[in-house]
C-alpha cells in the first residue's frame, strides 16, 4: 500500500500561457523560432543512450514554407529496428525492477523541464515542424505533454496502491502490477507532440521498455523530446527512437517472440492491417499482446432548434479548423436545424472570412499550413469533388495553394444529401460539412447522426432543452467516445476528459487516464499464508 509522502502530489493542470505581443515570453518564443528555424539540425535516432547516424540523410521541411530547409535526419532500416529491440530487451531487468518512485521521479522531471527551460524550445519545434499556430503548440507541446507525464505519474501509485479488500484470518492476499513480458512498439502521429510523448512514456512508466518509431512529419520535434527524457534521467535502453519506414519496422517487431504490445495513434486502415498482422502472427509470441490504439474519426456537431447560432457557430469554426482540422477530434460534419440556419451561417461566413493564414512565426495568424503533400492533394481532392456535385456546395473558403507552403483556406461546404461524401468520409484537414435538416425532425436526426460513419471518437449536441440534450446522451451513447454538450468537439484535457473513442476510432482506452496505464500491466495474485493447514480434512467430514 502506498501512503504519505510516498504519494505522488495530486497534480494540477499545467497553465497556458497567452503570448500575447510584446510580452517576453512572446520575445523569448519567437527568437527561438528564428534561432531554429535558420539553423539545420542533424538529427540522429537514439539506440541504447547513444546517437546513431546512418549516413541516408533526408530532408525536414517545414509544411507552410517546404522548399526550406531546417535540417536532416538519418534514416535507418531494420537492423536498427533490431538493435532498438535488443536495446529494449536488455535495458529491462533493471528498469522493471528499479522502485515506482525513482521511474515516476524521471518523468516528473521531465514535464518540469518541458514547462521551464524548455517551453519556448518546445514550442518553437512544433510550430515548425507541424506548422502549429503559437496557441495549438502551447496547449499540445507544452501543456498537455506535461499533463500527460504528471497525472500519469499519480495515476500509477493509484493503480499500485489498489489491493484486495479483505483478507481472511493467517492470510495475507495482495496485488503485484508487474510490467509485460517483452517489449512495447510505440508508433505515433504527426499532429501531437503529446502524443508522441505519451505513447512511449506510459508503457515504461509501468516497467515496460519500448521502440518509438514517429511519424517522419514529426521527426524534428520528436527528437527533442527524446531530448528532454534523457536530461531527466532516462537509462539507457528504456526508450529507443528510431526513424524507418513503417512496413520494414513492423516485419521485424511483429515477428519477434518478445513482443508484448503495440500502443498506436494513426489511421484506421493501418491499425486494422497492424492488428491483422500481430494476429497472423499470435503463435510466434510468448504472449498475447496488448493492442491499443486510437485512430480516425468522423466528429459531429448537432444542434437542436433551441441552440443559440452564435454559440453554435463558433463551435464549428473553432473545433473544424484550429490547427486545420488535423486533429482526430476535429468537427467534421454539422446537423443544424432550418431555424436557426441564416443566423449561424452568417456568423459563420464572418468568423471563417476573418481568419488569417501563413506562418506560424506570425502570431495573428490562426490557420497555417496543412502537414504535406500528400495531405495538400487529399484534402483538395475533396474540395475539387465538392465544386462539381450537384448536390453540395462550397459557402466559404474552398481555394488552395502549394506554391510556397500547403494552404488550404478553411472551407465550409453545405450540402442536401445527408450521406453526401464529405460528411461520411474522413478528411483531415480544414473542411467541414454542414447537413441543414427540418427543425420538427431532432429525434430523426439523431439517429442519421449515429449510423452515418463508421467512427465513435468525439461528438458535441447544442441545446437549450435539457429533454433534448438527454436524448441526444442516449440515442448517441456508443457514437463517440468523448462526448461535448454545448461545447465544440476537440480539446480534451488530461486528468479532465480522458480521450478516446470505440467503433471505427480505436480501442477506447482513454489516453491520460487510469484505464490506459492499466493496459501495459500484467497483474499477479499473491495469496500467503502465515498458518499453513497441517491435515487435509475439513471440519464437514467429522471426526
Amino acid at each position: 500500500m502506498i501512503k504519505g509522502f510516498f504519494q505522488v502530489p495530486k497534480p494540477v493542470n499545467e497553465p497556458i500561457w497567452e503570448y500575447k505581443p510584446g510580452t517576453d515570453e512572446h520575445k523569448e518564443l519567437i527568437s527561438k523560432y528564428r534561432e531554429l528555424y535558420n539553423g539545420k539540425k542533424e538529427i540522429t535516432m537514439h539506440i541504447n543512450g547513444e546517437d546513431i547516424t546512418t549516413g541516408e540523410l533526408h530532408d525536414l521541411t517545414p509544411p507552410h514554407d517546404h522548399q526550406h530547409v531546417v535540417g536532416q535526419y538519418h534514416r535507418g532500416n531494420s537492423k536498427h529496428v533490431q538493435q532498438a529491440i535488443d536495446a529494449a530487451l536488455a535495458a529491462k531487468p533493471k528498469w522493471e525492477r528499479l522502485s515506482w518512485e525513482q521511474r515516476a521521479s524521471i518523468f516528473l522531471k521531465a514535464a518540469d523541464l518541458i514547462s521551464g527551460p524548455y517551453r519556448a524550445e518546445m514550442n518553437a519545434a512544433t510550430m515548425i515542424a507541424q506548422s502549429k499556430n503559437v496557441f495549438q503548440s502551447e496547449i499540445d507541446a507544452v501543456c498537455e505533454i506535461i499533463d500527460f507525464l504528471r497525472f500519469n505519474a499519480y495515476f500509477m501509485t493509484e493503480i499500485y496502491a489498489e489491493q484486495p479488500p479483505e483478507n481472511s484470518k493467517n492470510v495475507w492476499n495482495r496485488l503485484e502490477y508487474r510490467p509485460l513480458e517483452g517489449f512495447i512498439f510505440a508508433i505515433t502521429p504527426f499532429n501531437f507532440t503529446a502524443i508522441a510523448g505519451n505513447l512511449p512514456t506510459a508503457p515504461a512508466m509501468m516497467g515496460n521498455t519500448v521502440v518509438w518509431k514517429p511519424a517522419d512529419s514529426q521527426i524534428y520535434s520528436a527528437r527533442l523530446v527524446m531530448d528532454v527524457f534523457k536530461e531527466a534521467g532516462m537509462p539507457d535502453g528504456v526508450i529507443n527512437l528510431v526513424y524507418t519506414d513503417g512496413p520494414e519496422a513492423g516485419d521485424v517487431v511483429f515477428k519477434h517472440p518478445d513482443f508484448a504490445g503495440l500502443h498506436f495513434t494513426g489511421s484506421t486502415g493501418v491499425f486494422k492491417h497492424l492488428w491483422k498482422t500481430i494476429g497472423e502472427n499470435i503463435d510466434l509470441y510468448k504472449s498475447y499482446p496488448r493492442i491499443v490504439g486510437e485512430t480516425g474519426g468522423k466528429d459531429f456537431i448537432v444542434a437542436h432548434h433551441t441552440t443559440k447560432p452564435k454559440a453554435l457557430a463558433t463551435a464549428i469554426t473553432r473545433g473544424a479548423f484550429e490547427f486545420q482540422g488535423q486533429k482526430c477530434s476535429a468537427a467534421s460534419r454539422a446537423y443544424v436545424p432550418d431555424n436557426i440556419w441564416e443566423e449561424t451561417k452568417k456568423v459563420v461566413i464572418e468568423q471563417v472570412k476573418s481568419m488569417k493564414m501563413g506562418s506560424p512565426e506570425d502570431t495573428s495568424n490562426f490557420i497555417t499550413a496543412v502537414i504535406d503533400k500528400g495531405a495538400f492533394d487529399k484534402i483538395s481532392g475533396y474540395i475539387d469533388q465538392v465544386k462539381k456535385a450537384n448536390d453540395a456546395e462550397i459557402i466559404c473558403g474552398g481555394h488552395y495553394d502549394d506554391s510556397k507552403g500547403y494552404f488550404i483556406e478553411p472551407t465550409v461546404v453545405v450540402t442536401t444529401n445527408p450521406k453526401f461524401t464529405t460528411m461520411v468520409e474522413e478528411i483531415f484537414g480544414p473542411v467541414i460539412t454542414i447537413y441543414v435538416y427540418p427543425a420538427a425532425q431532432w429525434s430523426e436526426t439523431l439517429k442519421l447522426v449515429d449510423e452515418t460513419s463508421p467512427y465513435g471518437l468525439t461528438g458535441a449536441v447544442f441545446s437549450q432543452d435539457r429533454y433534448a440534450i438527454n436524448e441526444a446522451v442516449e440515442t448517441l451513447t456508443h457514437a463517440a467516445g468523448n462526448f461535448y454538450i454545448n461545447d465544440k468537439p476537440t480539446g480534451a484535457v488530461v486528468g479532465q476528459q480522458p480521450f478516446g473513442g470505440a467503433r471505427g476510432s480505436g480501442t477506447n482506452d482513454k489516453a491520460g487516464a487510469k484505464q490506459n496505464l492499466m493496459r501495459w500491466a500484467s497483474v499477479r495474485t499473491i495469496k500467503e499464508n502465515f498458518v499453513s493447514p497441517e491435515d487435509y480434512k475439513y471440519p464437514f467430514m467429522g471426526e
